[in-house]
């Protein structure tokens, strides 16, 4: 079930020489290159393998590598760990409803994190972050850390933020998001 990006990304990965990208944090001990996709970099980091997997199966490929800009909330394969196995295969099989909890990973802009937390101070504490998969998340920050709430009262910390990426940004974090009404 669990498919991988078998594509020029990966060989383009592969032949840049792991060179770091300049001030770009790495994810999952993988450097990460300014000058890619997220789709692209994704694919190159061990611990989201779980993640380019749903993504995959989405068919949400493309979406990730078109021009965005995108800021993506990316789940690690620990993330996904924590979903009971049969919910996660019954969420992978149900096409929409992947398509649904992936989006609710994704914001229409890019958003670094010092963007996120002025956007939280203006609004008090809490902000509300709109999702192109319809959810809506409330960034906070807590001990110094940027968190988000989704609709469930599921709450995900950045763990690797501002993974600056060619069509946009990715921060990672250690729980996956499930829109209002989905079984967790």
């Amino acid at each position: 079930m669990f498919k991988t990006i078998a594509s020029a990304a990966v060989l383009m990965t592969a032949t840049a020489g792991f060179a770091a990208a300049q001030g770009n944090p790495t994810v999952g001990g993988a450097p990460m290159m300014a000058d890619m996709t997220i789709a692209e970099n994704a694919s190159a980091a061990p611990n989201l393998t779980t993640l380019v997997a749903a993504v995959t199966e989405a068919d949400m490929v493309d979406t990730l590598m078109s021009a965005g800009p995108f800021t993506v909330f990316a789940p690690t394969n620990a993330a996904f760990g924590e979903i009971n196995a049969a919910s996660l295969e019954k969420l992978l099989a149900n096409k929409p409803q992947l398509q649904q909890v992936l989006g609710c990973h994704v914001v229409a802009t890019e958003a670094f994190s010092q963007d996120i937390a002025g956007m939280i101070a203006d609004d008090g504490g809490m902000h509300p972050v709109e999702t192109v998969g319809g959810c809506t998340l409330t960034a906070y920050m807590e001990g110094g850390m940027l968190k988000l709430k989704d609709e469930n009262g599921r709450v995900a910390t950045v763990t690797v933020a501002d993974v600056d990426q060619s069509n946009g940004v990715v921060h990672v974090i250690d729980k996956v998001l499930i829109p209002a009404g989905q079984v967790n």
